[in-house]
């Protein structure tokens, strides 16, 4: 199939012209393709993670260690879907895990440069956990294409994001995610 720029635009659901490299703190969703159930089981409103979930709880600890000027603060695994607040505490340069620095003056790392690194150590490291240990496989790609964020503004929004973080699994009969939540599905969400 031939690029067609009309047919096979892809539209950003980033705000238009801010700067996802600026200091802040941003609370992010991604969830898996198709939302497929990976990453383990919510029992009594709480979250059971299976070797896929741990793996996926290691790499997002890790990033800190990969990039300067970022923290990491509240995060939950859900089964298809992660929720976690991203702070860019400065403008640090980009990181290779395991590579080293780039060559040269590294550009300012962005919000996206973090989600989408995390995404691709999650997606190569689950990929060796079906060769090497039996994990369920998933078709074509782990991750849906994009993900949310929200621009968390102030103390009183970052505290809201972190309750919400903290209370997700007891929701999780009511979460928009949840494949079984026939509410939802019901209304097309």
């Amino acid at each position: 199939m031939v690029f067609n720029p009309v047919t096979h635009r892809r539209r950003s659901i980033r705000l238009k012209k801010y700067d996802y490299s600026q200091s802040g703190a941003y609370f992010v969703t991604v969830c898996t393709k198709n939302r497929k159930c990976l990453f383990g089981k919510i029992v009594d409103g709480n979250m059971f993670l299976n070797g896929i979930g741990l793996m996926i709880q290691m790499v997002w600890g890790a990033i800190p260690e990969y990039y300067s000027g970022i923290k990491i603060d509240k995060f939950a695994i859900m089964p298809n879907h992660i929720h976690g607040i991203i702070i860019i505490v400065g403008a640090g340069p980009r990181a290779c895990p395991g590579e080293g620095q780039p060559r040269g003056v590294a550009p300012t790392l962005s919000l996206p440069d973090v989600v989408h690194r995390f995404k691709t150590i999650t997606t190569k490291q689950y990929v060796d956990g079906v060769k090497q240990r039996g994990w369920t496989r998933f078709s074509g790609r782990l991750w849906q294409r994009n993900y949310y964020e929200h621009i968390i503004r102030d103390e009183t929004e970052l505290n809201l994001a972190r309750e919400y973080i903290i209370n997700n699994a007891r929701k999780w009969d009511l979460d928009r995610e949840n494949p079984d939540n026939y509410y939802c599905r019901d209304r097309g969400f």
